[in-house]
Order: C-alpha cells, then structure tokens, then sequence
C-alpha cells in the first residue's frame, strides 16, 4: 500500500507541474524568431544585386522564378511552379517632341505598356485635365484624332478626388473616345519618369502612350492655355506570347486541411529599376513569413500556400491565371482566404478588404499582437480597391485583407520609376513587416471559424458597388452583371 501511494503521489507531482508549466506564447515565439533570424532583408538585396529588375516574360523574370524557388526549397518548403503563357510585352525606343511653332522640342519621357510595337504619330494635343469620364462628357467629340493629354493623379482644384482613375482606364476612356495617343504626366516633382500598363485587359492597345516629368507636364498645360500645341511621338516596342511561372510554396494543414489560406505578393517589376519597393519588399516578406512558420515548427490548422506572382505589372496576369485554373477545378471553394502584400512594409495594422464583419476579428487580434510589441499600433482598415494581385480572388467573392504600412512616404515617389532600388528598403521596417503580418497569419490560421466567408454572386456585387467600384471595372470590362444593375 505505502509503494502505492508513493508512485500515486509522484504522479500527482508530475501533473502539477505539467500544469503550472505556461503554455508556448507563439506569438512571443514568432516575434523572437523574426528579430533573430530573419532573411528578408539579405535575401532582397541579394536578388536585386544578383537578378536586377523582374520584368515578366525577360531573362531577369525566369531568374527571379527560379530565385524564389529555391529559395522556398532551401527553407525546407515544398514549392512548385505553376506556369502560364503571357503575351509579353518590352520597350523599346521612345521620342517625345512639342512644337507650338516652327521648331520641335524633345522631352524627356517614357512608354507606357502595352504601347504598339512601332508608332510614328504627329497630332494635336487637346488638354483633358484629369482624364476621368466628366471630362469627356463636358467636352463630347473634343478628342477625336487628337493626342489626349492628362494628370496621372487627380488636379488639386478636383471637387471630387475620390473620382480619380488609373492610369489603364484613363487610357481606355481616350480610346473609347477617338484619341489617337495620350500623354500622362507625374506628380513627383524632380523629372521622375513613371511607366507602368495602359491596358486594361493585358492585351497590346491601339494607341501609343507615354509618360512625361512633373515639370514637363506643367510646362506644356501653359503653353496650351496660350495657343495650340503638336506633338510628335515616336516609339518601338516588343510583343509575344511568352512562358512565365507563379512560384507556389505549400506548408500542409492538419484537422483543417481542406480550407487553404494564400498568402501572396507580386515578384515581377518594371524594368526602369530593380523594384525594390514595388514589390520587392512584399514579396520577400511574403518568402520570409513561410520561412518562420517553418523554422518554429508551427503545424498549421488550415493549408497555409505562399505565392510569388508574375504579371502582375502587366494586368494581374499570373493571379487571373491561377484563379481560373482554382474555378475550373472547382478549389475555388476550397480558398478561405487571400492575404496580399503588395509594396506594405512597417506594417501597423491590417486592412480587412470591405469585410465589415471581419473588423472585430481582426482589432482583436491586433490587440494580442500589440501585446506583444507596441510597435504595432493596431490601425484598422476596412476598403476594397482594384490593380493588385487581390481583385481576382475578390471578384469570385474570396475575402481578402493587406497589411496597413506605416512608411515614409517618400519611398512611392519611386513608384515604377527608375530610382525603386535598394537603398529605399528600411531594414528595420521589413523586418517589422515579417513578423507582424506572421502573427496575424498565425492568429487567422488558428481561428476556430474565419471572420469572412466567400459570397454568392450578388453578395459580390454588392460588396463592389458599396466599395465604389462599379465604374472602374466597368472600363476595365472585369463588371460581369448588367450595365444597368
């Protein structure tokens, strides 16, 4: 009885201090890993040493693919390619000139995809300040074989802003109003030189585009307030339909296998720099968050997909594509959730996508997190917009959500301009970025019920008209229910 009573009595022991030993903290456990160990920086400098800028369908895209697989690999993530055919599209030669006389003066500008492939164009210039659908209809026919001429923004005298539209729908609307060519001309003062699509759709459009310096731009809006103003564009371009790869990274679930979370950042760039900012800084994050949740062992709940986009400065080209592939197969229904970083770092917050049954979700979880460090200061967003890898899923009613960014905002002067190199990325703040955007990847993955589901078709639509953006993928030609709805 006494040899009884002694094993009962260590046990006893032995479960006392099973329970008064705390349980793993994996949010203490993700904030020390990623301040101790992260890659995201060294990793992102070296690609942009050793690969340069990221232009989908070029030599420098294929190496960033294999980059980023290996990558995945060596952290010990299962990754895979997942292929697509592109129409590719490179710059050439450009040469903008003005002449309000005799003589012809050269600008300094750059094309803008998806540009033809060889322009010879002289015309008219017709100033259409912002280039939004009110101005057309104040000046109906005015741009007909005209070079249309406008703000990539919205003008400070704009009663409206929330009105402004991108640079590919502005481009449309000149189109869908007989311009023969349109000129943009940036807000970032010092000559900065911005390119990016003019297209909608991803496809070559019938009109050259081009983009002119700040200084430039005001300097032509007073010579046409004083008379009549021609301009000659001249440009080559390249064309083709080309291979690319989305670089798929798999970390497996356990009792919620079937419900996958994606985790994903565009890795493509203009060609103009090396894209550090756009998108190299979400990207590299996006690489870095897998490589944590594998280093710490964590088990994940649900499957848990890490994903490298290409195309996305050409019109969301690998996103649409995977989309398509997951409608198809029907998995469409099995992607819970989106989590998109798309140049976000320093992360502060996080912004659930127009879900507004998600915020008590998200706030809380943002408390835990500023628990932890209250260098998060858990500021919430709750919008939907357009022209990132997200607007797929968003479309087939996926719930997605970003981080909010806490940067200087000076970085995005360099927005797919030819300074977006290195020497903008804050160590510190990308480091942030990784493990804040980890802990609340954590904190969704371990839910017992996600915070948003996927809608039916109309609650889709309605999520879209209430975000106001009806009219913009109306243009786009991405609004699938009546025009009159």
């Amino acid at each position: 009885m006494k040899r009884h009573l002694t094993v009962l009595f260590a046990a006893t022991l032995a479960i006392a201090g099973c329970e008064q030993k705390p349980p793993v903290n994996m949010l203490e456990e993700i904030n020390k890993e990623t301040l101790a160990n992260s890659k995201v920086y060294p990793t992102l400098a070296d690609c942009m040493a050793t690969v340069g800028h990221r232009l989908t369908g070029s030599e420098n895209g294929a190496k960033a693919e294999e980059y980023t697989y290996n990558l995945f690999k060596s952290y010990g993530i299962d990754v895979e390619y997942n292929p697509f055919e592109v129409e590719s599209w490179s710059r050439g030669e450009v040469k903008t000139q003005f002449s309000s006389g005799s003589d012809w003066e050269e600008v300094s500008s750059v094309s803008l995809a998806h540009s033809p492939v060889s322009v010879n164009l002289e015309g008219e210039i017709i100033d259409m300040g912002n280039g939004i659908e009110e101005d057309y209809e104040a000046n109906p026919g005015a741009v007909e074989g005209k070079i249309v001429f406008v703000y990539i923004s919205i003008l400070p005298e704009t009663v409206d802003p929330s009105k402004n539209l991108h640079r590919s729908e502005k481009t449309k609307l000149a189109i869908d109003n007989g311009a023969a060519g349109i000129i943009f001309f940036n807000q970032v003062e010092g000559g900065v030189l911005l390119t990016g699509t003019a297209s909608v759709t991803g496809s070559l459009i019938p009109i050259p585009a081009v983009c002119i310096g700040y200084e430039d731009g005001l300097a032509l809006k007073d010579k046409l307030t004083a008379g009549a103003v021609k301009a000659k564009l001249e440009m080559t371009n390249f064309s083709e339909v080309i291979k690319a790869r989305n670089v798929v990274a798999t970390i497996p679930g356990t009792d919620k296998a079937s419900e996958v979370i994606l985790t994903g950042g565009h890795l493509d760039s203009w060609d103009l720099a090396t894209g550090a900012i756009d998108n190299g800084i979400g990207s590299f994050s996006v690489i870095d968050i897998a490589r944590t949740f594998k280093a710490l062992d964590i088990k994940p709940r649900r499957t848990l997909k890490f994903v490298m986009w290409m195309g996305e400065e050409e019109g969301l080209l690998g996103s649409k594509h995977y989309v398509n592939a997951l409608k198809e197969s029907g998995e469409i229904e099995n992607l819970k959730y989106v989590f998109n970083l798309d140049a976000s770092s320093n992360a502060v917050g996080f912004n659930a996508g127009g879900r507004l049954e998600a915020e008590k979700f998200f706030v809380d979880a943002g408390d835990r997190i500023k628990a932890v460090d209250s260098t998060f200061t858990n500021k919430f967003a709750n919008r939907a917009g357009l022209h990132s890898d997200h607007q797929s899923f968003m479309l087939e009613g996926v719930p997605f959500f970003a981080p909010v960014s806490n940067l200087d905002r000076s970085v995005y002067d360099c927005y797919h301009a030819d300074c977006d190199d290195i020497d903008l990325v804050n160590e510190e703040h990308l480091v942030n970025n990784v493990r804040f955007c980890s802990m609340m990847l954590y904190e969704l993955d371990r839910a017992q019920e996600l915070p948003s589901a996927k809608l039916d078709d109309e609650s889709t639509r309605k999520l879209l008209e209430d975000q106001g953006l009806k009219l913009k993928l109306r243009i786009q030609g991405d609004w699938r229910w009546s025009a009159d709805d």
